[in-house]
């Protein structure tokens, strides 16, 4: 319990931490002056899209230098933010029918149709206010589509392409714009037609079965998208059209009633999931260039991280450059904004923790921020102490992740198991923290009694793309189990490592009191633990994370985020003498 005296003093040290704050809100509020960059010149090509000064995106060359910085909007390589072209879509499409005809190749089934359901317009509860939009990412995958409501089929034999667009009340035009006809959307998205959505259902069965020569001849079979999200554990929801699919399952009913056309409800997920796993040269300049804004936004927002301010000021910071000058509307998840204790709730920024504390002397931070471009994402993790100086404990824990994760980076390549990746994490942080004297005995035995889980209880990373914790990491196909033991059993893939592949590679240290508790009343495994020095000058550190996004090369890995990863680079960041991402360290 605290004193009166203890209390009087707490409530001036958040006097002057609040005062600091108000100063730094006006020093940040002079960013409303900025002069935004001059406006691009338009093009044909820009109006035949919608868009104006767009760059496209074979004009960026892979990697290339993006500068983004909140002190100078007008220094950057690429802005106004890259058109994602058609052919990207396209090519997914081809290779989703190349695997899907062998599937059939062993069928008698002579016309397969891919049908294909996108989001919907979401509504906060009861109400008319409308959630900013996301298309459905699979969806988003095979078509490019930014608008809810539509459908879509692909001809696996032909790849002929069909969207269907909903029919717009006339009222639409006087409060959301102009309404586009069908015409506009076919030269938007490169496809071969487009219809409105309630002419589907005719569209599909309303030609003679097997009929030569005729454009609506009806399929015999549909194929349609249902599956298990190994990594969510939600399933994929089938694309439902009155007259022509099976009505939904009721819990009474327990199947799935009616239907015009045979429909398979298997083939179709698994195949378009390993489609995803494995990204196209067109989707890595995307999920570089979404790399690039959130490598750049980090480092602005380390650049102006102060005692007293407030952690929704950083998500805040993050969020406007990422907007501002990279065009991502979204981000990939939720930001974490994690200072001091803080940074030991491994998803914190939640409803019930929003990033609300103050940031006070002798914090570290760890900030888990992502944009999202075009339904592509990113995902990084930096680490720093608030004063933008380590102090010798800051400096042993970082250190620490930091071998962790360069070992791992340096290991990574084709043919590699995920989970002996975990392994090594677990393995070169437990070396690192018997240097550093937390730890003390044999290693080996450490790692036989699984020691590191309670310091890194998630897994080493994830599989990214079109979600931040992708799809494909335990397909059933591959009839991986998972590992039980703690730590292990988080890992969100077991596969081996194969080209093409996109992964984050996140390892951390945290001092969670819960696990804490654990450790030290373990009699098993607290002999390994200095426990006064844990007890006395880690409890209430927080945590330590550093992720990049990486994608599996011949050799090796390239690593797509660029983000201070060394003391020395923090320290000089924070200290105003790196400026630009292409100054750091690069592993």
């Amino acid at each position: 319990m605290q004193t009166n005296e203890a209390l009087h003093h707490h409530h001036n040290d958040d006097d002057k931490l609040f005062k600091q704050s108000c100063s730094i809100n006006v020093l940040l509020s002079n960013t409303d002056n900025m002069a935004p960059p001059p406006p691009a010149t338009a093009s044909a090509a820009d109006d035949a899209h919608g868009h104006v000064g767009h760059v496209a995106l074979n004009r960026i060359p892979h990697g290339a230098p993006v500068h983004r910085r909140l002190d100078n909007p007008t220094l950057t390589a690429t802005m106004p933010p890259m058109v994602v072209p058609m052919s990207l879509y396209a090519e997914n499409r081809q290779k989703l029918c190349a695997r899907l005809k062998k599937k059939l190749a062993s069928t008698t089934f002579k016309r397969a149709i891919v049908l294909m359901e996108g989001g919907k317009e979401e509504y906060r509860y009861e109400s008319d206010a409308e959630k900013i939009f996301r298309q459905e990412s699979s969806f988003a995958y095979l078509f490019g589509v930014k608008e809810p409501g539509f459908y879509g089929t692909i001809d696996v034999e032909s790849g002929k392409t069909t969207l269907y667009t909903p029919r717009l009340p006339v009222e639409y035009a006087v409060w959301m714009g102009k309404i586009q006809p069908p015409s506009h959307f076919k030269a938007l998205y490169e496809v071969d037609e487009v219809m409105f959505v309630d002419e589907l259902a005719k569209h599909l069965v309303g030609g003679k079965e097997g009929e030569a020569g005729d454009e609506v001849a009806r399929p015999d079979l549909l194929l349609l998208n249902q599956g298990l999200n190994t990594d969510s554990g939600n399933m994929a929801k089938p694309a439902f059209v009155e007259g022509v699919t099976p009505s939904p399952p009721t819990a009474k009913e327990g199947g799935k009633k009616g239907g015009s056309v045979e429909c398979d409800y298997e083939m179709l997920y698994p195949e378009l999931v390993e489609c995803r796993v494995f990204k196209s040269e067109a989707e890595l300049q995307v999920m570089q260039y979404v790399n690039d804004i959130s490598s750049d936004a980090h480092l602005a927002v380390m650049g102006q991280v102060k005692v007293g301010m407030t952690e929704y000021q950083l998500e805040s910071l993050f969020l406007h450059h990422g907007y501002f000058f990279g065009g991502c509307r979204h981000v990939a998840y939720t930001s974490i904004c994690g200072c001091g204790p803080n940074a030991a709730t491994l998803h914190y920024g939640h409803a019930g923790a929003p990033n609300d504390r103050l940031i006070r002397e002798g914090d570290m931070l760890l900030l888990d921020m992502g944009a999202e471009y075009k339904c592509y994402t990113s995902d990084i993790t930096c680490s720093f102490p608030a004063t933008g100086r380590f102090s010798a404990d800051q400096r042993m824990i970082f250190e620490c992740v930091q071998a962790m994760q360069f070992a791992v980076l340096d290991a990574l390549k084709p043919g590699v198991a995920w989970v002996d990746m975990h392994a090594l994490a677990y393995r070169v942080g437990l070396e690192k923290l018997v240097e550093g004297g937390l730890l003390k005995g044999g290693v080996e035995e450490m790692m036989k009694e699984n020691l590191m889980s309670f310091f890194m209880p998630h897994g080493l990373g994830h599989f990214m793309g079109l979600d931040v914790h992708d799809v494909g990491g335990f397909p059933p196909s591959l009839g991986l189990k998972r590992d039980e033991r703690k730590g292990f059993k988080n890992l969100r893939t077991g596969r081996r490592m194969e080209v093409g592949m996109v992964i984050t590679v996140e390892p951390g240290v945290y001092f969670i009191d819960l696990l804490m508790d654990e450790l030290v009343g373990d009699e098993r495994v607290n002999k390994f633990v200095n426990v006064e020095m844990l007890e006395s000058r880690f409890r209430g550190f927080g945590g330590v994370r550093l992720e990049d996004d990486v994608v599996i090369v011949e050799g090796g890995v390239r690593n797509m985020t660029r983000a201070p990863r060394t003391v020395e680079d923090v320290e000089a960041v924070m200290a105003g003498k790196i400026t630009t991402k292409e100054e750091l360290f690069k592993k």
